[in-house]
């Protein structure tokens, strides 16, 4: 019997892991079941939706009238209504079809699954146990059942076969869609297009062109429209559309994303030419003539849409061109000569075409009225690879009168479709030229005055006439009063702008002149050479008109050169110049001969980068002058200051030399166990200072003759109180340290992490010293001198950006450059001014280095020749002395 109730019984009740296979068994069962019932009345629901597919896919909503699209659509909805009534009768399968299921798709007799809620019939021990017995066979076997797939059996419901109508089509419309003709599944939910009839003996023959600019090809349309999605082109693009043929004139339509219409011109030069008819000619014939004629429509493309032509389509995704960036690659900062240096980066989709630097007064007066415009920075762009380039510029500014004056500086980038990029503004002091001599300077100041604003010519000529009081004592040379007496003249006399223009540039040469003398006028010259040069470069002139630059330029250079020489010929040499620092007329020449090279073979891109280098290198050199009284005395108290740390960290090496003997030589007394080997050490009174608080040198020297050391017949007692005695030098040392730091300070300098860290480790090693350590005094005493030289580095580094802008000449006319990252002007590292404290670059060993180095071999020598008793202190020595 069958219990009705579905609690675990027979096999189950002993078997929990059997009974949980069973379970999953008959889910699975119960799956198939169900898809089976699902499977045969989803036929129907597949087959409306492949009609409405197909009948999409082939056009035919787009195709007939509104009304009876309408009327299709509701019947497709109501037929798929009625395919969905079959669900109705869908149920869950019950647990018995699902066993029934699993016995007779695996071919299994005997009921396995059922005979688990049987019971046997008659209730006996052994009835019960050979029950039980055939309960547990049986539900080992239900482990291997499988349900299979699902088994609807489609072919009992549909005899004939029809299902493959609807798939058949629907691969067929689908290969139809996607043709020019093919429809879309949203035509039924959309009135049909409007039918325009193609006249097919138009021909239409379009194109868009991109800008020069982007680089692009044209873009050639297809003569039926058949793009599928819209085509990309670049923003003001060139639509040009040619149609011929036909007997009446096309219409070009442009039709907006907005739906708007915009019919697109004729060009008049395409226009037929109405010719007066003569009196044998038919009047019929002109409209004939017109309609033959090929007429060309264009227009620029700045916004999305499409082109309909003659029933044909054509539609554009307009990519737009965004506004160029620039920004500044690091501060604007002063060059040797005065000129403005401006490094920078640009960035734009198809390139930036020009990019200048705007600079503005912060100061300004409504009323003012300058004499000059604000000044103009050209930003040289390389012309390849600007659409994201890196470059710097350096232009000459101080002729201008805000010179000196607080600016703001603002880059402005420009591409080839007339947008702009700004960048940030920064604000500074606009670089002005140096003037050492005094009364120059006088001179500039009252052309600046009168120059920014003309109504203070009044104040501008107090100015000069307050030079001109005491001339005697005032102005040493006769031809500078005259210029200053002429001057003075001319300001009283000037009218209007051309004749106050020529008065500010007299007083300019003036003041040039008593400054540099004629050296200011080669310069101009040059730089005038080096522009015009530029500029040819830039709107690629000929070879001729580039060679006959060149030469202008090298005649210019060669001048300016000349005169250099001849105003230093007399000039003391600069302390901080070294043969690495100057850069020769001969560098000079071979830059320019690339230039020519360059430019003559095409490469107008390099020339042109080349020529900005040079430009670069002519501002940033150091026309020598010689140094004033107070930078010769700052110059002579940094010196004793570098010779005082060269002091200390020589004191510092011999004190921890001296502590590493003293301790291995402990160390060795100690191994040993020896204890007393002389009661008078010499070295004990060599470390007890003399009558003026120094060490005894001459007693260490006369022992150092006898090739004997005095620590050599001290005990270890004797060898601590040595080490202890040490501390007082160690402390010595800290001391001068500190003191060297504060002169540092008074001198404007920031003594660097170095210098304190090498104090404190100086500390810590004489606190070892004193209690007799030899080992954590030694490691003290090499961590400050590490220190030590860290610090000189960094101290060396200050000095080194202190004398950035100080000027220099060298010998015969050779020009030292300013500072240029620490190498010269073909790149080579300079060698560092001064004393070298120590890098990363290789070390040239010097004449002590190989002294000390042979002293310490032949002590290495005479310690093995002694015979050491122990044979591993034999081979070491050996080893060290590399002895095969």
């Amino acid at each position: 019997m069958t219990s009705p109730s579905r609690q675990k019984k027979g096999a189950f009740a002993f078997r929990p892991s059997l009974a949980r296979l069973v379970t999953t068994k008959r889910l699975l069962a119960r799956i198939v079941l169900f898809f089976e019932q699902l499977l045969p009345p989803l036929m129907p629901v597949l087959s409306v939706i492949a009609f409405y597919l197909s009948a999409s896919w082939f056009g035919l909503f787009r195709s007939v009238p509104d009304w009876l699209r309408i009327l299709l659509l509701i019947a497709f909805a109501g037929a798929f209504l009625v395919s969905l009534l079959p669900f109705r009768t869908l149920r869950w399968p019950r647990i018995a079809e699902a066993d029934r299921m699993l016995e007779e798709r695996n071919g299994l007799p005997h009921q396995p699954v059922t005979v688990q809620e049987d019971e046997p019939a008659f209730d006996t021990p052994f009835g019960r146990a050979l029950w039980r017995e055939h309960q547990t066979r049986m539900a080992e076997k239900i482990a291997a059942l499988d349900a299979g797939l699902p088994r609807p059996d489609i072919a009992a419901h549909d005899r004939f076969a029809l299902r493959a109508v609807p798939a058949l089509l629907l691969v067929t419309a689908f290969g139809y869609s996607l043709s020019i003709n093919g429809g879309s599944i949203r035509d039924a939910l959309q009135a049909a297009p409007e039918q325009v009839v193609s006249d097919p003996a138009v021909r239409i023959d379009a194109w868009v062109t991109p800008p020069s600019y982007t680089g692009r090809a044209p873009i050639y349309l297809t003569a039926d429209g058949s793009e599928q999605a819209p085509i990309g082109i670049p923003q003001f693009s060139g639509l040009t559309v040619r149609v011929s043929g036909g007997k009446t004139a096309e219409k070009v339509v442009f039709r907006k994303a907005n739906g708007e219409a915009q019919d697109i011109s004729v060009q008049a030069d395409t226009k037929p030419q109405q010719t007066a008819a003569s009196g044998s000619e038919q009047p019929t014939a002109a409209p004939a003539s017109q309609a033959l004629v090929a007429q060309t429509h264009m227009m620029k493309l700045q916004e999305n849409g499409a082109l309909e032509v003659n029933g044909r389509r054509w539609s554009f995704e307009v990519l737009p061109d965004k506004a160029p960036e620039i920004a500044f690659d690091g501060l604007p900062k002063r060059s040797v000569n005065g000129a403005l240096e401006i490094a920078f980066t640009v960035k734009d989709d198809y390139g930036v075409q020009e990019a200048h630097a705007e600079i503005v007064p912060v100061e300004t007066d409504p009323t003012a009225t300058p004499l000059y415009p604000l000044p103009e920075y050209r930003l040289d762009i390389p012309r390849r690879n600007a659409r994201d380039a890196k470059g710097v510029t350096s232009r000459n500014l101080t002729e201008h009168p805000l010179a000196g004056k607080r600016v703001r500086i603002t880059l402005v980038a420009k591409d080839a479709a007339g947008q702009t990029g700004r960048s940030p503004p920064y604000e500074m002091a606009l670089p002005s030229r140096p003037f050492n001599e005094p009364l120059a300077a006088a001179v500039a100041e009252e052309r600046q005055v009168f120059a920014l604003d003309t109504r203070k010519m009044p104040q501008a000529i107090a100015l000069n006439e307050a030079l001109t009081i005491r001339p005697e004592e005032t102005i040493p040379k006769l031809t500078n009063y005259l210029l200053l007496e002429s001057a003075l003249a001319r300001m009283k006399l000037a009218r209007g702008e051309d004749a106050l223009k020529d008065t500010a540039q007299y007083l300019w040469e003036i003041a040039l002149g008593m400054e540099d003398g004629d050296l200011s006028l080669a310069e101009r010259k040059l730089r005038e050479a080096q522009q015009n040069l530029a500029d040819a470069l830039d709107r690629n002139a000929p070879d001729a008109e580039i060679k006959k630059l060149m030469d202008e330029l090298r005649k210019a250079m060669q001048d300016y050169m000349t005169e250099l020489a001849e105003r230093m010929q007399n000039a003391p040499m600069q302390p901080n110049q070294n043969a690495q620092n100057i850069l020769r007329q001969q560098d000079l020449e071979r830059m320019m001969d690339q230039i020519e090279n360059l430019a003559r073979s095409g490469n107008r891109d390099a020339a042109q980068q080349m020529l900005s280098e040079l430009q670069r290198m002519m501002n940033n050199l150091q026309a020598g002058r010689p140094q004033r009284g107070q930078q010769s005395q700052e110059n002579s108290e940094a010196r004793k200051q570098i010779d005082k740390l060269g002091e200390i960290l020589r004191d510092q090496q011999k004190l921890m030399e001296q502590t590493f003997r003293l301790d291995q030589q402990l160390r060795d007394r100690m191994q040993r166990g020896e204890s007393d080997i002389g009661e008078n050490d010499p070295l004990l009174d060599e470390m007890n200072p003399g009558e003026n608080g120094e060490p005894q040198d001459q007693q260490q020297g006369q022992q150092g003759k006898e090739g004997q050391q005095p620590s050599d017949q001290m005990t270890a007692e004797q060898l601590r109180e040595a080490l202890k005695q040490l501390r007082a030098q160690q402390d010595a040392l800290g001391k001068q340290l500190g003191e060297l730091q504060k002169s540092l300070g008074e001198m404007g300098m920031k003594p660097g992490p170095g210098f304190g860290q090498a104090q404190r480790e100086m500390e810590g090693a004489g606190r070892e010293l004193g209690q007799g350590r030899g080992q954590p005094a030694v490691e003290g005493q090499g961590r400050a001198l590490e220190a030590l030289r860290q610090g000189a580095r960094d101290m060396m580094n200050q000095m080194m950006q202190a004398q950035q802008g100080q000027q220099g000449q060298g010998p015969n006319g050779q020009v030292s450059q300013g500072d240029q990252n620490g190498r010269d002007p073909l790149g080579r590292p300079r060698r560092p001014q001064g004393p070298d404290f120590g890098d990363n670059s290789v070390k040239v060993p010097d004449e002590i280095d190989v002294q000390r180095a042979r002293e310490i071999l032949d002590a290495i020598r005479e310690k093995l020749g002694n015979n050491p008793p122990q044979e591993m202190e034999r081979r070491y020595l050996e080893r060290l002395l590399d002895i095969q």
